[in-house]
């Protein structure tokens, strides 16, 4: 593995354990990461209000890929010069993929009437609906419903109207992408889309000569940027196998669950002693 690093990883199932929300076992891993100035780019489903404080919580300061790959934050303290294609947005500059929520919204309204009361999406579940359903505290429940590019699908009909209902949405447009407990409608986006844009971007702005990309995941939603990066960790999960890749080369497949998986693998890949690298990685929380 060449010296210069970049680690994109899930949360919810890998990062994060599946049922208590938690990284206890990954927080040495991390902290070494930081040391090293390796950035830990956090490639989620979830909201940038959700993954801010997730983000704050374990001591990383670095790009965040949201909503399922549908945009990506960059930091100002870090890019002092906003990159093309992008927007301003509070501390961050924004480069998006893909139209905004309102637009699947409109979509997913006008749905046939006999799937229409077969799923319940985000923007329409309470926050006490999203945090029994979820686990989550109401106040993260609060957070998980501040979507800006797409709508996560809660379902509780039978299978084959779901494939009716999934087969509208892609004729109107829309992508669907299956996570650990929803399915989401978005645009042509996706984790391994935005990593491939963001890695280029390292590359430039750091001219490095390269990265290596180290993707570690655990759903369905995470196939893109499994087989984008260099490195495909597949984290165990303890509720479905591991999802089917294409890539068979560089791909691990954990002992482990969650973050103890997430912390085994790496401590497999990661060349020992870890090389300081010289982008600005985690600066402002060292």
């Amino acid at each position: 593995m060449t010296q210069q690093i970049m680690i994109f990883s899930d949360l919810d199932g890998t990062l994060m354990d599946h049922y208590t929300y938690k990284s206890t076992e990954a927080l040495p891993v991390i902290k070494q990461l930081n040391a090293a100035h390796v950035p830990i780019v956090l490639t989620t489903s979830k909201t940038i209000a959700e993954v801010k404080a997730i983000q704050k919580n374990l001591h990383i300061n670095d790009a965040l890929i949201v909503e399922n790959g549908a945009a990506i934050f960059l930091p100002k303290a870090l890019f002092k010069v906003q990159p093309q294609d992008t927007i301003s947005d509070g501390e961050y500059w924004v480069k998006s993929f893909c139209p905004p929520v309102q637009h699947w919204l409109d979509i997913i309204a006008k749905a046939p009437t006999q799937l229409s009361n077969l799923f319940k999406g985000f923007s329409s579940l309470s926050i006490a609906e999203l945090a029994e359903i979820t686990g989550l505290t109401e106040a993260d429940a609060e957070l998980a419903k501040n979507r800006h590019y797409g709508e996560p699908i809660h379902w509780t009909g039978d299978e084959s109207s779901k494939l009716a209902f999934i087969e509208y949405l892609e004729t109107a447009g829309a992508t669907i992408l299956h996570g650990g407990r929803f399915f989401h409608v978005s645009g042509e986006s996706d984790k391994g889309r935005a990593l491939k844009w963001l890695t280029q971007y390292y590359k430039e702005t750091f001219q490095f000569n390269n990265i290596s990309s180290i993707a570690l995941g655990d759903g369905k939603n995470d196939i893109a940027m499994l087989e984008a990066a260099d490195y495909a960790v597949q984290i165990r999960s303890p509720v479905h196998d591991f999802p089917e890749l294409k890539k068979h080369t560089n791909v691990i497949q954990t002992n482990n669950y969650g973050p103890a998986g997430w912390a085994e693998a790496l401590d497999q890949i990661l060349p020992e002693p870890l090389p300081i690298q010289k982008c600005p990685s985690n600066i402002l929380l060292n």
